[in-house]
């Protein structure tokens, strides 16, 4: 008898998450609405923003490097921000404590009008949670990229986007990549039809 093979069996794993995710047409419409959302930000001249721990720092950072950076061709460069600045963090992190290292940057950057995105993959950090409710103070709308069942941010957020299924962080994180990666086509879509062959 073989024994099992770890490696395919995570990426088995790594594909029923996604088809989990596809099996129920409310996560693609999410996806729409985040898209949607996005591209009417930056046509009223607004900030998108993103924040996240750990693993979904680097997504966050990810996502805004797309933006003012270029994802498949060349364009005009996009406002957007992750908070991810370590002096500032650390700042803010020693001044006020750690639940408000990205509510803080919200206030200061942020705007009626804008988006942040904020992630997490249990759908509970407090530091998340405090800039989600900061954002909707300003009037700020705001994507939530969540796990888990979506924590206390599935009822806080505009945009709730919940990885079905999976119990990890790391299985959770790879299906967001996807989620921001295909909404941020959807967004250049809209934006740059001729960058997509499209008028």
């Amino acid at each position: 008898m073989t024994a099992p093979d770890p490696i395919r069996a995570a990426f088995e794993e790594a594909r029923a998450t996604l088809d989990a995710f596809l099996a129920d047409p409310k996560n693609v419409d999410a996806v729409h609405r985040f898209a949607r959302a996005a591209a009417d930000t930056l046509k009223r001249g607004g900030l998108l923003m993103s924040c996240g721990n750990g693993g979904s720092m680097c997504d966050a950072m990810h996502f805004a490097e797309e933006f003012t950076g270029r994802f498949r061709k060349d364009r005009a460069a996009l406002p957007a921000i992750a908070f991810s600045d370590p002096s500032q963090l650390t700042c803010i992190a020693n001044d006020f404590g750690f639940d408000e290292v990205f509510a803080r940057s919200v206030e200061a950057y942020g705007k009626k009008g804008d988006l942040l995105v904020a992630i997490t993959t249990s759908g509970n950090s407090p530091n998340i949670l405090r800039a989600i409710e900061v954002a909707k103070k300003k009037g700020i709308t705001v994507v939530g990229l969540l796990g888990k069942g979506g924590g206390k941010a599935k009822e806080l957020v505009d945009v709730p986007i919940v990885v079905p299924r999976a119990e990890t962080s790391d299985r959770i994180q790879e299906l967001h990549i996807k989620v921001l990666h295909i909404a941020i086509e959807a967004v250049e879509r809209e934006l740059f039809p001729g960058n997509y062959g499209e008028s």
